[in-house]
């Protein structure tokens, strides 16, 4: 199975945007032929404007988005893992994942569980919140006889979300992100790693690139793909485009077989005694 993650630099300007999006997803067709495209998160629109953020929020399944990556799934005979795109919720949005088969029929819709409401170096604030609603879903869907698990960005602090995925029998697990430059330069990397590892799974991570909101906030970029060993094995380059790569599922089983760490797990289990002291 071929995997493309496409890195976009993503602003406040939707149309511009999707025009962008469909530029990406057609060349990545065209040059890899992959069977699943992956977007970054919030691909649609980047802004702070919680007005403008509003204003570009998708009704799901009949949005302008998602018209668009129905028609683009369809005529190129790929799965699109949507990214993330604000789903409209009355008095704010959520943070949501679609994906589209070959088709183009809406498969899974996953909205991000985890909210992204931190003070970074720098002096940045983010308050996800105050314009987003949390999830409550843990979401897989099927590709090819291939069980995908879905997260987005901050989701990937939280291994539990993770373990859950595994647990559903996840092979591979998607992660559109924008992750802050501050932060991503020294946990991206190594977060993206762990996950794989602990869950020996293949990480399909799609992320934002430069600065958005008038240049005032940048993202880190390096979307990547790695393996259920911890081994990356595609990195895209600084820049707005692409990189692919293949995927073995019965790779995931040898690691799994060589180290069954998924049958040793003992915290977590009811019948597991604990002991508090005064």
């Amino acid at each position: 199975m071929k995997v493309t993650v496409v890195q976009m630099n993503t602003q406040e300007d939707k149309a511009a945007n999707l025009a962008s999006a469909r530029a990406l997803i057609e060349t990545a067709a065209s040059t890899d032929a992959p069977d699943l495209i992956v977007l970054p998160e919030t691909f649609t629109s980047m802004t702070s404007d919680f007005d403008r953020q509003r204003a570009n929020a998708e009704t799901i399944p009949d949005g302008e988005a998602c018209r668009l990556m129905s028609e683009l799934a369809r005529a190129h005979g790929v799965y699109i893992h949507a990214g993330s795109m604000a789903e409209a919720a009355g008095d704010k949005c959520y943070n949501t994942t679609t994906v589209w088969d070959r088709e183009g029929a809406l498969i899974a819709r996953y909205r991000k569980i985890h909210l992204f409401d931190v003070d970074v170096p720098g002096g940045q604030s983010y308050r996800e919140s105050d314009t987003m609603r949390a999830g409550n879903e843990v979401v897989t869907y099927d590709l090819d006889g291939v069980t995908v698990g879905c997260a987005v960005c901050y989701d990937l602090r939280f291994p539990e979300l993770f373990r859950a995925l595994r647990d559903k029998d996840a092979t591979v697990i998607v992660l559109p992100a924008a992750f802050t430059l501050l932060t991503g330069k020294d946990h991206w990397t190594p977060l993206i790693k762990a996950r794989a590892i602990e869950t020996q799974t293949y990480m399909v991570a799609s992320a934002q690139i430069f600065t958005h909101d008038d240049g005032r906030k940048p993202c880190y970029g390096h979307s990547m793909i790695v393996d259920p060993w911890g081994t990356v094995i595609a990195e895209a380059s600084d820049n707005i485009g692409s990189v692919t790569a293949r995927i073995d599922p019965d790779y995931v089983e040898l690691v799994r077989g060589k180290m069954p760490v998924m049958q040793h797990h003992v915290l977590g289990d009811p019948a597991t005694p604990t002991r508090e002291f005064a």
